[in-house]
């Protein structure tokens, strides 16, 4: 299994390359836009399933939302609470 900065296989297309490239890079929102692009217009068989792959890699995970909604809240419950007690 390819760990978190690793393309999963070798990419076959060129234009796949270079979308990996530019997430190895930190350019996230570029190689999403060409995963995108490579999806409505694929130069390869393989092309759609890496684009997916690297789509969904650059997502944040849903959860992370309700993890950080829970966070806040119990931030500002703990506010409230040394509020009224001082």
């Amino acid at each position: 299994m390819a760990k978190g900065g690793q393309t999963p296989r070798e990419p076959v297309s060129p234009r796949m390359q270079a979308a990996w490239k530019l997430k190895e890079a930190g350019d996230v929102v570029a190689a999403r836009h060409a995963a995108e692009r490579l999806l409505v217009e694929p130069s390869a068989p393989e092309d759609p399933a890496q684009a997916a792959e690297l789509l969904r890699r650059g997502t944040t995970p849903p959860a992370l939302y309700g993890y950080a909604a829970l966070a806040a809240l119990f931030l500002v419950l703990l506010v409230v609470l040394a509020a009224t007690r001082y």
